[in-house]
């Protein structure tokens, strides 16, 4: 499994042959733009946590060229069934064999709006079971207690949280999470993208090794592989 991160909280995850796209903001982030190329990616399925434009914003472009389904809450399907786009639908608690592994939807507290102001679902999380390698994908979320439910059917082998604060959980609380999802291993995002989220990486690393965790902070582009 491989793993490359875009910025935000995109992702581009390569399981096997098949290709995912997580929460696709590129254009939009001042960070990425002039790094990465949309029409350049590859995707099989876009999996989207919720509906605010910094996970939105490059879905529809992506899908169209591409033919990627997208994966997320019924709402946020139903938005982009309307447009032609093959979905795939799900809501908390549920999970679904794809041809790469098991999808699991989880729990995320946050809110949930498309730019324009609208209803998009609850926010989520996702659990991957594939190719011999468990990933959790947080998503924009607080510390929650859900989070201790996770390890009780999956054993993680890495962490997908957001570390940069005011909007999500900062970095003390991501080392609370990746003890409640029982995995030491944690892939920062949701930092640095405008002034609210930006953190002293230093800091942070410093933080989760007194913790005896690893936090990997990637550059754009860069990738990892379990």
């Amino acid at each position: 499994m491989k793993i490359t991160f875009y910025g935000q909280n995109t992702l581009a995850i390569s399981i096997g042959e098949t290709n995912i796209i997580v929460d696709p903001f590129i254009t939009g982030n001042e960070l990425a733009k002039d790094k990465v190329d949309i029409m350049t990616l590859k995707a099989d399925y876009i999996l989207l946590t919720h509906a605010h434009q910094d996970h939105i914003l490059d879905a529809e472009a992506i899908a169209k060229n591409t033919n990627a389904v997208i994966v997320s809450n019924y709402e946020i399907a139903m938005h982009y069934q309307a447009k032609g786009i093959e979905v795939h639908p799900m809501n908390h608690g549920g999970n679904w064999d794809f041809d790469f592994g098991n999808v699991k939807y989880v729990n995320a507290i946050h809110s949930s709006s498309f730019p324009d102001g609208s209803y998009g679902g609850q926010p989520g999380g996702f659990v991957i079971e594939g190719e011999h390698k468990n990933i959790y994908i947080a998503g924009d979320t607080a510390l929650t207690m859900d989070m201790k439910l996770i390890p009780l059917r999956t054993k993680l082998d890495l962490a997908i949280l957001p570390i940069g604060d005011n909007f999500t959980m900062g970095i003390d609380d991501a080392i609370t999470a990746s003890d409640f999802v029982e995995c030491d291993k944690v892939l920062g995002v949701h930092y640095d993208t405008f002034g609210y989220i930006e953190i002293d990486h230093k800091v942070a690393k410093q933080k989760f090794f007194d913790a005896d965790k690893d936090l990997m902070l990637l550059d754009i582009g860069e990738s990892i592989e379990l």
